[in-house]
């Protein structure tokens, strides 16, 4: 299904990279992967009016020295810093016009270099493992490790056997969770893979599109890519798994020397156990997204366009 995009105008934030959208009640967080001042804005929702600005970039104790993700629990926004190995929480202000930094939790050294995270329950999160040894780590409120879980479900035995982290590498996904549900969905940046874990009745479903793993060589230690630009952003919604997927291969960038759109250009909606519901082209390439299933609203953004917030209708 072909789905035409609305732009929705943005008078305030200036965006360098707008690569992650989520939203709680009537506020939206954008998260600026490459800011120059703060990696957070913080809007009324649904007509994006300006809030706030937090995470500020620098190097003092309060500061952030990189974003990946975000997540609201609640009224709580946590946010995780690579760089500081970090997870750092925001909580609404008595006003409700502004978040205020409330906790730190600083992660367990046995963690390697964490890229994604989610809030399992008031005191878990669960973070992807990139040593390869396992698919996930269970980590508390204040950081220990608990323990790990699943395995890299690759076909790729002398990678699994010799070259586990360089694996890890190319396996790199993406992950959300749904509490109501208990599902957690996983998707790969390289090629076309789909994992979904249900924590309630420990079923898994992995899902190979036509794209195949994720492909790479190995070059002093690291997984260089070989293959395609997959996923970029993932969603569990009470219903349906959501996620945007690219198909780029890495010959038509190079090829393209950087010209080409970044993004993807396609939503797959899959169910709860993993079975390929839908598929919506979009006229704008997007990173990352947002579903409102109430309203049938896809919120996305595009870091092709300066004012990069765009809305679809689905369904």
């Amino acid at each position: 299904e072909q789905l035409s995009g609305q732009t929705v105008p943005l008078d305030t934030a200036i965006f360098r990279f707008p690569y992650r959208i989520r939203v709680q009640g009537d506020t939206v967080a954008i998260l600026d992967l490459h800011a120059s001042e703060h990696f957070i804005q913080l809007f009324h929702y649904p007509d994006f009016s300006y809030i706030a600005s937090l995470g500020r970039r620098g190097d003092s104790p309060e500061d952030m020295l990189s974003a990946e993700n975000l997540r609201w629990d609640g009224n709580s926004l946590w946010t995780l810093d690579a760089n500081k190995s970090q997870l750092t929480r925001y909580g609404l202000s008595l006003s409700g016009d502004s978040l205020l930094r409330e906790e730190v939790v600083s992660l367990d050294k046995e963690i390697l270099r964490a890229l994604d995270f989610v809030v399992y329950d008031d005191s878990t999160f669960i973070v992807p493992d990139y040593s390869g040894e396992s698919r996930f780590c269970w980590v508390n409120r204040k950081g220990k490790l608990l323990r790990k879980m699943g395995e890299i479900p690759s076909a790729n035995e002398e990678a699994l056997m010799q070259a586990r982290p360089a694996l890890a590498q190319a396996w790199r996904s993406f992950i959300d969770y749904n509490s109501h549900n208990g599902v957690l969905a996983m998707v790969t940046q390289l090629g076309e893979v789909l994992e979904v874990y249900n924590l309630k009745d420990s079923t898994e479903v992995i899902r190979i599109g036509e794209n195949g793993e994720p492909k790479f060589k190995i070059f002093e230690g690291y997984g260089i890519p070989s293959g395609i630009m997959g996923f970029s952003d993932v969603q569990v919604t009470d219903n349906a798994i959501y996620a945007v997927f690219h198909g780029t291969t890495f010959k038509e960038i190079v090829k393209h020397n950087g010209h080409l759109p970044d993004g993807g250009k396609y939503i797959y909606v899959f169910s709860l156990k993993g079975e390929p519901l839908y598929k919506y082209v979009l006229d704008h390439y997007v990173y990352g997204f947002w579903v409102d299933e109430a309203t049938k609203t896809i919120i996305a953004t595009d870091i092709n366009n300066d004012q990069p917030i765009v809305r679809f209708q689905c369904g």
